[in-house]
């Protein structure tokens, strides 16, 4: 576990009191200098993809500018849009400006994700954030595995970094050790990577990074940091001794952090860097509505609730949305618990399929199916006939629709349709808020994502700092004669 202690301090603290009076001059000093080398940025903090282009490409602009990750969020877009979002980050920024693009696992039509890979591989895409994975798969090991070259060290050096969100000890197993060698094999034997590839590819962990994701907006197990984070870093250690890897995974961790407080204790844990997801939607960047930003906004630690998760309906998957202001959370689990007492749409009474298409879709279930059966028959022909021949998976597909919708609806930000809105978000948005309250940031529309960063990163700094005073002295007080952690420093 890396020593949070031993970080390279930043050259002058940004707060104008001297190096020598800090441990933590700012926020450049926390985390792994690796990972700064690594992916060429100035903190250890990390935007991560948020679906439908909510991490958009003014974000990523915003933050490569000053030096700082983001993802661009391809989940739920189409191959033409990724492409337009590759096409424009690549001619308004540097060729080695930090950022990259979300690999989403596609549960349902996994060929969508050899047509990613693909794509990324045309437009020599160098880096992307790997998420919702339970299994690896060939596309997401191919796109990894490409270009693999030995140095004149005899390291083996990847061209495509890789860094791996998740949840589950035995997912992350799989990013922390070599690709699977059968996999690799097939790969190799279908041509679709190289035999000196396939080679290499014993010698490194498939991941460069993995972020631990504890209690999140979205998609989430609800992990804990404090158990979740050290768990995974000491299997980084059991894996690589296990396997003679040279290469060191780094670390991060995600979740619940929407405050300096929070990503203070995070490093605290031994995280080489943090990540924060969807305190980002509430700022001028992000690729949703005005209408999603003002209900994020005013959100408290307690107006978020569990919903089924559209993508993976049928499983009983779940994500964690707004409550406050919509009524999506309850309509999504009234959907869930249709399709688990019923077989059919047939078998659900007639007053409740109205209510349904009156007030929750807004058409009648036909229409939905008929927009549905259309899409399917271009993507996915076999899940389109499996489908028409079972009448309880024709169902879950005229749900599922409905998550797709309420995600369009708060993207679109229509008053009209606020109740339906299905907006990602955890406890972290509250924090955010509060932490924020009475200063000019309270505003969203003044909360640039690379400067809602620095003063997270730089008030976690402050944070350390004054933790590790000695007790009964004077508190450590940054410029501007605030006592820090009561308010930021603006």
């Amino acid at each position: 576990m890396t020593n949070w202690l031993a970080a390279t301090p930043s050259p002058a603290a940004p707060s104008g009191v001297p190096a020598a009076a800090s441990p933590f001059p700012d926020g450049a000093s926390l985390g792994d200098p690796g990972f700064q080398a690594a992916h060429g940025v100035r903190l250890n903090y990390v935007v991560g993809a948020m679906v439908k282009a909510i991490a958009s490409e003014p974000m990523l602009e915003a933050l490569a500018r000053r030096g700082l990750l983001g993802f661009f969020g391809a989940g739920g877009c189409t191959l033409p849009r990724i492409a337009e979002a590759i096409d424009r980050l690549q001619s308004t920024l540097p060729p080695t400006a930090p950022w990259g693009v979300n690999f989403l696992h596609n549960f349902v039509l996994p060929a969508q994700e050899e047509a990613l890979t693909d794509l990324l591989l045309a437009r020599r895409v160098t880096r992307i954030e790997a998420s919702a994975f339970v299994q690896v798969t060939p596309a997401l090991l191919r796109y990894r595995l490409t270009g693999l070259t030995r140095a004149a060290d005899g390291q083996v050096t990847a061209r495509h970094r890789l860094l791996a969100k998740l949840s589950r000890p035995e997912v992350a197993r799989q990013f922390l050790a070599p690709a699977p060698a059968a996999m690799v094999a097939e790969l190799a034997a279908a041509g679709r990577i190289t035999p000196d590839e396939a080679r290499l590819a014993a010698e490194i962990p498939l991941a460069d990074d993995i972020c631990a994701e504890a209690d999140s907006g979205g998609h989430t197990d609800r992990r804990v940091a404090f158990t979740l984070v050290p768990h995974i870093a000491s299997l980084r250690d059991e894996l690589a001794a296990e396997h003679r890897l040279r290469q060191r995974v780094r670390i991060g961790a995600a979740g619940g952090l929407g405050t300096p407080q929070a990503i203070a204790a995070a490093f605290v844990l031994g995280a080489d860097f943090v990540m924060t997801g969807s305190i980002n939607q509430c700022t001028p960047e992000a690729g949703t509505s005005d209408a999603v930003k003002d209900l994020l906004a005013r959100a408290d630690l307690a107006d978020t609730d569990m919903a089924p998760a559209g993508d993976m309906f049928e499983i009983g998957a779940k994500v964690q949305v707004l409550r406050r202001g919509t009524l999506f959370p309850g309509r999504a689990q009234r959907l869930y618990e249709l399709y688990t007492r019923h077989d059919s749409l047939d078998d659900i009474p007639a007053a409740t399929l109205a209510e349904i298409e009156n007030r929750w879709f807004g058409r009648s279930i036909d229409a939905v199916w008929q927009e549905t059966a259309s899409y399917y028959r271009r993507a996915a022909p076999q899940e389109l006939a499996t489908a028409e021949a079972n009448p309880k998976k024709r169902m879950a597909m005229v749900f599922r629709w409905y998550f797709i919708h309420t995600n369009r609806l708060a993207i679109d930000g229509d008053p009209s349709q606020r109740v339906n809105f299905q907006i990602h978000c955890g406890p972290a948005m509250g924090a955010l808020n509060r932490w924020l309250k009475g200063t000019p940031l309270e505003d969203w529309k003044q909360r640039n994502v690379a400067t809602l960063a620095e003063k997270l990163m730089h008030g976690a700094a402050e944070t350390l700092n004054d933790m590790l005073r000695p007790r009964g002295s004077a508190p450590w007080t940054p410029a501007g004669g605030i006592e820090f952690p009561r308010a930021p420093s603006f």
